[in-house]
């Protein structure tokens, strides 16, 4: 008869799933023995539980399939949290599986005792106990599509001893694959949103992830209703490419045509976007929300028709009941917007001289000219995200992924983990910050321990840079967010990895060239400029007076010369342009 532990495994296999993140731990020794006698299941030992997370969340959302993530009893589940955290709120269907104490020491206050099933509600769409092997195959399965339901996280709870327990002889694997299913408004809510779009003068559309596999019917759509089309971040890989309406990105990281789009719109049509920030959306205009979850619909601001379904089943619905628009002057004054801002931000984007220490914007801009066409970026939170978001190109093959919903830091290095463990060959490359990468600096040795050919691009300006942007639009003289590095790229190369380290803009691209051609893991550690602002696209009056009482307070303390290297850094180069 089968172990429970063996039942997991070949059910996952049986389910698609051909590799578990984690970390050992003696509650776990069933399972990762079941694991060791099984070839056809990987084990991806990291050096963080949280790691474990993220690297299954960013396998779950490039290849939109279950992955699985594993922690002992106690602390080794409770690490998990974070990562399982953003993957539940990425939309991504996860496993974890968490182990226990033994099953009957539960509440006596055991040694690293917790209640994971209670734990981890609040990261999950399902979180329960198995109270013995009989009962565990019927809790996996409900566990399993959950997951890929509901796309989310799911959290089995398994007391070590069970792992062994002894299942039914006759039992199969569990062989759980989503359903297909088509998801849009029915014919009478269809006509109403026609009626509106075809009364409508200037309609924008703000599209997000929701648009995946709906890219060539987006721009049918924006050509039907000579609409510009701004995208949210994590719509950015699935919406501007190939797309003659883009007018680039909203948003605290976006541009300032995109926000002009929406704020000049008499209707806003919004495809498969739950856009957070409500100070970007349009004052007056009539507002119409297409999402596959009616729950989510006017969370963000007013809406005037709700439509509920996926935007790649509605649009071919929608567009047969649609008038084509002759009128485009909201549309070619969008685009003539997006075209001076774009010229803007490329200008900023060049070797300024050789002066150092480098611009970020010539970074991400080189990065971008030089991978491969099917490259898959990760982006950590923070300054690394808003170069991306504004200087990364896609081509419907390239990926983006990011903790664009969560927003923890470090997520950029155990992503690229998960993304190279799913594609070997494929190119990876990750947008790390300096502090982002030394919060989780020990994945630098799963890359070396599981020979994944990952290519590590370090922002290093020896600070948390976002958040001494956020201090100065607050007021508040920067406090706290220094960072004592050592050189990156030598502890790279202590730990085995190709490592270079680039202090002039002239040495930037042999570097990357060189670490791209190298056929194992690479750290590139680039000084970049602490002082670079990232300006949002607009800026509010509280922002303003922020920007003047910290000019104000840094002087008054006794600190003079940031805001010369703060001059010195943006206005004069913008000037000198």
């Amino acid at each position: 008869m089968p172990t429970y532990a063996e039942h997991v495994i070949a059910s996952l296999k049986a389910s698609g799933v051909r590799r578990l993140y984690g970390l050992p731990g003696d509650s776990l020794n069933g399972l990762t023995d079941a694991i060791r006698r099984d070839d056809d299941v990987d084990w991806v030992h990291v050096r963080h539980e949280e790691s474990a997370a993220l690297a299954a969340a960013a396998e779950a959302g490039l290849t939109g399939e279950l992955t699985v993530c594993v922690g002992s009893c106690g602390p080794g589940n409770l690490h998990l949290i974070n990562g399982l955290f953003d993957a539940q709120r990425s939309r991504v269907p996860v496993l974890a599986i968490a182990a226990q104490i033994p099953g009957s020491e539960i509440g006596s206050g055991y040694f690293q005792e917790t209640r994971p099933q209670e734990l981890f509600a609040d990261c999950s769409v399902y979180a329960e106990v198995v109270t013995s092997p009989e009962h565990g195959p019927r809790i996996l399965e409900t566990a399993m599509r959950a997951a890929v339901e509901r796309r989310g996280v799911a959290v089995v709870v398994v007391p070590g001893e069970i792992f062994l327990g002894k299942t039914a002889r006759d039992l199969a694997p569990t062989v759980v694959r989503p359903a297909r299913t088509v998801v849009r408004p029915d014919d009478a809510t269809l006509r109403e949103a026609a009626a509106l779009l075809n009364d409508a003068k200037r309609v924008t559309i703000l599209a997000g992830a929701g648009a995946a596999g709906a890219h060539d019917d987006l721009v049918r759509l924006a050509e039907t209703l000579k609409a510009p089309v701004v995208h949210a971040l994590r719509g950015k890989e699935y919406v501007s490419y190939d797309n003659p309406y883009d007018v680039g990105m909203t948003g605290l990281l976006g541009f300032a045509s995109g926000y002009k789009a929406i704020e000049e719109a008499d209707t806003l049509l919004m495809l498969g976007t739950d856009f957070p920030y409500r100070q970007f959306y349009p004052q007056d205009a009539k507002v119409i929300q297409l999402d596959l979850r009616g729950e989510q619909i006017g969370r963000r601001t007013h809406v005037d028709l709700p439509l509920v379904g996926s935007v790649r089943d509605t649009l071919p619905a929608l567009l047969p009941l649609l008038t084509v628009k002759s009128a485009r002057r909201h549309l070619d004054d969008a685009l003539a917007h997006y075209a001076r801002t774009r010229k803007s931000l490329d200008s900023l984007a060049v070797n300024d001289r050789e002066r150092t220490p480098i611009h970020p914007q010539f970074v991400a801009r080189t990065l971008d000219r030089l991978a491969d066409e099917d490259a898959v970026f990760t982006v950590d939170v923070g300054s690394p995200v808003v170069w991306a978001a504004r200087y990364l190109t896609f081509n419907g093959k390239r990926r983006l992924i990011g903790s664009f919903n969560h927003g923890t830091m470090a997520n950029a290095l155990p992503h690229a983990v998960g993304a190279q463990a799913a594609y070997p060959g494929r190119q990876v490359v990750s947008l790390s910050g300096d502090g982002g990468l030394t919060m989780l600096l020990g994945e630098l040795f799963t890359l070396r321990q599981n020979r994944l050919p990952a290519k590590i691009v370090v922002f290093n300006n020896g600070s948390l840079n976002f958040v001494e942007l956020e201090m100065k639009a607050a007021g508040i003289v920067n406090y706290a967010t220094e960072l004592d590095n050592p050189q990156l790229a030598e502890v790279a190369a202590a730990i085995g990895l190709f490592s270079r380290r680039v202090e002039r803009p002239g040495d930037l691209e042999d570097a990357l060239k060189a670490a791209f051609a190298h056929d194992g893991p690479a750290l590139v550690e680039v000084m970049t400029a602490r002082q670079e602002l990232s300006v949002p696209p607009a800026v509010t009056v509280e922002q303003a007076k922020g920007f003047t009482l910290y000019a104000i307070r840094t002087i008054l303390s006794g600190r003079g010369e940031e805001l010369l290297d703060l001059v010195t850094t943006n206005v004069s180069r913008r000037i000198l342009r």
